[in-house]
C-alpha cells in the first residue's frame, strides 16, 4: 500500500502544487487513500521530498533536481577491487568482475541511479547493464571506467 500511495504522491506533486503537507493529505484523499497527516509526512521523509521556490514565490513539494550520479565511496572501492574488465555492444554493457562479486559491483552500479541506465542483471562473475541507446554507452562506459582506475 505505501508503494501505490507513494507513487500518486509524486504524480500529484508533478500535477499541483503542494505547498503544505496537508494539502497533499487532502489530496491523497480524494484519490482514494485513508493517509493522516503523519503518514504524509513520513511518506515526505522516505520519498525524499523538498520545497522549491516556483513562480509567484510559492514554496512547493518538489522531487530534488537529480545531480550527475555520484556513487558513494564503498560502492567506488566495490568497483575497484572487484571489476576486472568492461565490454560493450550496441546498448549492451557486459562488466566483469572477480567470482561471486558481481552482485556487489551491480549494486554499486545501480546505486548511482546513472538516468541511461534501463537495468542490470547480475551473476556470478558477470552483470548485464542495458543502456537507453547507443548514443549513451561510450559515456557510461566511461564514467565506469573512472572508478575503477
Amino acid at each position: 500500500m505505501s508503494y501505490s500511495r507513494r507513487e500518486k504522491i509524486l504524480q500529484i506533486i508533478e500535477e499541483h502544487q503542494v505547498q503544505t503537507q496537508q494539502q497533499l493529505a487532502d489530496l491523497l484523499v480524494q484519490e482514494g487513500f485513508d493517509v493522516t497527516q503523519a503518514t504524509v509526512s513520513r511518506d515526505i521523509k522516505e520519498l525524499k521530498l523538498v520545497k522549491i521556490a516556483k513562480a509567484g514565490g510559492k514554496s512547493c513539494y518538489s522531487v530534488p533536481p537529480v545531480p550527475e550520479a555520484r556513487m558513494s565511496d564503498r560502492f567506488s572501492r566495490i568497483l575497484q577491487q572487484t571489476v576486472q574488465s568492461i565490454k560493450f555492444s550496441d546498448n549492451i554493457i557486459v562488466v566483469n568482475t572477480l567470482s561471486g562479486c558481481a552482485n556487489a559491483a551491480a549494486e554499486a552500479i545501480d546505486s548511482a541511479k546513472y538516468p541511461e541506465i534501463l537495468g542490470s542483471i547480475a551473476g556470478d562473475n558477470t552483470i548485464f547493464i542495458v543502456v537507453d541507446g547507443d548514443q549513451h554507452v561510450q559515456s557510461l562506459v566511461d564514467k565506469l571506467n573512472s572508478y575503477i582506475g
